[in-house]
């Protein structure tokens, strides 16, 4: 960084679009050095000695109310620093409301709330808007500030609302350097009233310090709060790289005629009492389906949040590892480098490595909250296996890639390859659920959804947050429990790999998963990849939200699909806020190359059409080997727990839906997916999905009438965003279609009642 590179202090309010806004500050103000803060990490005593190493001061957007001095933190003192201590100010939503309350302006609560919707900005032409045309922005606000006619505010902009009348958009203070803006300048929808008002603004910024502000002789060492983007260190170019001793044995056929599931059954899915571990391309648009052939002594890590180490069970043999001063993705990572796979030819996304899952709940110490109420470990926060073995079925050409990590291992390669192949030569056998007595529900079973009278007062809960400013949109959850008493005398087969048979059957998708990790078991029709990481070099990552379904049926062409999702102010709007907290994830692990290479377009699946927006991050700078190989892993940890499943800004919605809901969601909402040893990944929104636990495999709870029973206890979620523009009943009828698609496979057909 040159030494007469601008600073700017950007003060972050727990939002999930603060990186997007460093980057734009980037883009408008060349060769910036950004300096994040949190408003309430220092306080304006500690803050103003440091105030003359920067140039300007960006206040960022947050939740909540500028009137609450939890919600604003020290941005009320900015606006109040003594005349040799001042200096250029941008506010952006939650600081424009900031500024104006604190000369004179009157902070009221919109008719109509705008969350993810777009507004024409009517504008004088004048100050940060002097040759800024005719501009569109995002809005994000449920408060808004009036102007009195005597007043220090001067209006800039506004917008002309049918529902709300003349709302502000735009001020400046008469004689003080402060300038704000109520609409979001760093949006993906917002044009060139972001880059243009912003470049405006280091304009005035700089006129106004070079005649009020004394020359200062730039510190190099200065430091305060985080830099972005992260510089990463100087590396010795010295430094001897690692041995590759690392390889991969593989070898490749094709059978096409050779049901997936019967490959499964081969590697022991039918036996509930084994581990087994299955990524399966269900649908399009998914092409690779992974088996796992896991062997007795499979490292199997678990852990629990909150617990300072992670189990490892290796056959009968289970220790406790401590973390020391590492994180549970810390320690996976020490784990995977020293088995890191430089280079193979084969086309798999998979050569061996990590599979498993991930809760929701992993999510709450990388935002720093508490886990509240937590009263047994049942399902681990963290499950997984380490696969040596795989099998990699590629359903576009229909070749089988047989692999192993393990050294010499050609013997097993061979057979595996002669058995699949005398497998696929004889009659088959079937594959689908035996017996509908197996998977039905007997009499004994029980069904209990969410309560409807319950569920609805809590979305009116939700909109009340959202009208108070404290979120942009919740995604508010619940959960159905099945109990099923099992005859396990009619087989030794599990039912648990029937029922995800009759998932895959009836609600196909590109992500489902079968996972039996006791005492976890998982089954999902997932459509949603969460974030996907291509190996070294030059790894990319991706991330594909899905905010809006409509199911397929009579007379719902692409057309009407289109009009139903990407005509929806609800839907695209819903889409819209997910994809500027997800641009806002990579920003922060990536730096500035972050792009949305598709925007609400609509997508056609197995069983449904679907609004999807796909955005895309490389490292912004030149980094080192092994931190390619982490890259995507980092990626991986810094944007969780998936955006889709919390709503932004994510810290302050995580918290409030901790309170509404009624218990932990678990493995729902979590993510599941593998990391290869080669340094690529791919992790799936766990929805459209059930889970059950068990003390340990195959458990039998005797219960009459039946003599020699197992209960099954199954674990199904389902929600929706919740935004201003959410009608109750409408949001209820949805989560019960989500849940439908599961609930077939238990022989459960709508209607349903609660």
């Amino acid at each position: 960084m040159a030494l007469n590179a601008p600073r700017i202090l950007l003060v972050d309010s727990y939002d999930s679009f603060t990186h997007n806004l460093a980057a734009l500050c980037r883009r408008s103000i060349p060769n910036c050095q950004i300096h994040i803060v949190k408003n309430d990490e220092l306080s304006i005593q500690q803050l103003r000695p440091h105030l003359k190493h920067f140039s300007a001061v960006v206040v960022g957007p947050g939740p909540g109310s500028p009137d609450n001095p939890a919600d604003i933190g020290v941005v009320r003192d900015l606006w109040h620093l003594d005349d040799e201590d001042i200096l250029p100010i941008f506010g952006v939503c939650l600081g424009l409301q900031s500024l104006g309350i604190e000369f004179g302006a009157e902070l009221k609560r919109l008719h109509a709330v705008k969350h993810g919707q777009i507004s024409q900005i009517h504008h004088t032409g004048t100050e940060i808007f002097k040759g800024v045309g005719d501009t569109r922005a995002v809005r994000y606000h449920s408060l808004h500030v009036t102007i009195p006619s005597a007043s220090e505010i001067q209006q800039l902009a506004w917008a002309q609302d049918e529902e709300n009348g003349r709302v502000v958009m735009a001020i400046k203070h008469s004689s003080k350097p402060f300038w704000a803006v109520q609409y979001h300048p760093e949006s993906v929808c917002t044009d060139d009233g972001g880059w243009g008002v912003l470049h405006n603004f280091w304009t005035l910024a700089t006129s106004w310090s070079e005649s009020r502000r004394p020359p200062n002789t730039p510190d190099p060492e200065f430091h305060l709060g985080t830099l972005w983007p992260h510089i990463p260190p100087t590396r010795e170019s010295s430094t001897p790289s690692e041995p590759r001793t690392n390889s991969v044995l593989t070898t490749k056929i094709q059978l096409p005629q050779l049901p997936l599931t019967q490959i499964c059954e081969y590697f022991g899915a039918a036996d509930e009492e084994s581990k087994f571990v299955l990524l399966d391309s269900a649908a399009n648009p998914g092409r690779f389906s992974i088996i796992g052939a896991l062997l007795p002594n499979t490292l199997h890590v678990t852990h629990y949040v909150g617990d300072t180490f992670v189990s490892v069970s290796q056959g009968e043999s289970t220790t406790s590892e401590s973390l020391d001063t590492l994180d549970v993705w810390g320690w996976l990572a020490n784990y995977m480098r020293p088995r890191h796979v430089h280079q193979h030819e084969s086309p798999t996304p998979f050569w061996g490595g990590f599979v498993g899952y991930f809760s929701y709940e992993v999510g709450y110490p990388i935002l720093q909250i508490p886990l509240q109420g937590r009263k047994q470990k049942k399902h681990p926060d963290v499950n997984l296996v380490f696969v040596e073995r795989s099998v990699v079925v590629d359903n576009e050409t229909k070749e089988i890639h047989i692999q192993s990590l393990i050294p010499n291992d050609e013997e097993w390669i061979g057979k595996v390859a002669r058995d699949l192949t005398r497998l696929s030569r004889s009659p088959s056998s079937p594959t689908s659920p035996r017996s509908s007595s197996v998977l039905s529900l007997s009499p004994l079973s029980s069904v209990r959804l969410p309560d409807k009278q319950r569920y609805i007062s809590r979305i009116k809960q939700a909109l009340e947050h959202l009208y108070a400013g404290d979120s942009y949109e919740l995604c508010l959850t619940a959960q159905t429990r099945i109990s099923i008493p099992y005859n396990s005398s009619i087989s030794n087969t599990s039912t648990s790999w029937e029922r995800y048979q009759s998932l895959r059957k009836s609600n196909p998708a590109p992500h489902s998963a079968y996972f039996r990790l006791h005492p976890t078991t998982l089954m999902s029709s997932s459509p949603e990849r969460f974030l996907s990481f291509s190996r070294p070099p030059n790894p990319m990552c991706q991330l594909r939200p899905i905010k809006g379904t409509v199911r397929k049926g009579p007379g719902i062409t692409r057309a009407v699909a289109e009009e139903l999702l990407a005509g929806s102010p609800k839907e695209v709007a819903e889409n819209l806020m997910i994809v500027d907290l997800i641009r806002h994830d990579l920003h922060g692990a990536l730096g500035e190359n972050v792009n949305v290479t598709k925007f609400c377009g609509v997508e056609e699946y197995e069983t449904v059409w679907q609004l999807v927006s796909v955005i895309e991050g490389t490292p912004g700078a030149s980094i080192s080997r092994q931190e390619e190989f982490d890259l995507g892993w980092n990626v991986l940890k810094s944007s969780f727990p998936p955006g889709s499943m919390t709503g932004a800004p994510k810290k302050r919605s995580v918290e409030i839906l901790q309170n509404l809901e009624d218990g932990e969601r678990e493995v729902y909402s979590g993510v599941f997916g593998y990391w290869c040893v080669g340094g690529s990944g791919d992790w799936s929104v766990t929805i459209r999905s059930c889970f059950k636990y068990e003390d340990a495999p195959a458990t039998k709870t005797p219960r009459p009438p039946y003599e020699d029973t197992a209960t099954e206890e199954w674990a199904i979620g389902a929600g929706g965003a919740i935004t201003a523009l959410s009608d109750p009943e409408a949001e209820w009828d949805e989560m019960v279609l989500k849940l439908q698609s599961v609930l077939r496979s238990f022989g459960i057909t709508p209607p349903l009642s609660s």
